[in-house]
């Protein structure tokens, strides 16, 4: 979608939604192969603070009439409840609920 923004765009508004959705499965990845609870939490939270960063900007994008934004944030906040049934499969896992109380 962003190769269609205005090249007056192109470092901006552009380059930090790519950037925002290149976060997402990175740090989802780089989290799976934490061994410890909490850095795989921590990681998901970052995935999901760019998932939101994207909804933004896919909002913004429309508001821009950038282009039609419906599919990708039907995705998006396809990806959003996934990484949240993620994380609580994380924290609800047998082996993890003792080592993730206070």
């Amino acid at each position: 979608m962003t190769a269609t923004f205005p090249k007056n765009e192109t470092y901006g508004l552009a380059s930090q939604m790519r950037r925002a959705a290149v976060s997402i499965p990175s740090n989802i990845a780089e989290g799976f192969k934490r061994r410890g609870v909490a850095d795989k939490l921590r990681f998901l939270n970052i995935a999901e603070a760019s998932i939101s960063e994207c909804s933004y900007y896919l909002m913004l994008s429309r508001d821009l009439g950038y282009g039609r934004t419906e599919d990708l944030a039907q995705l998006l906040d396809d990806i959003g409840r996934l990484a949240t049934a993620y994380g609580r499969a994380i924290r609800c896992a047998p082996s993890n609920i003792e080592r993730i109380r206070p």
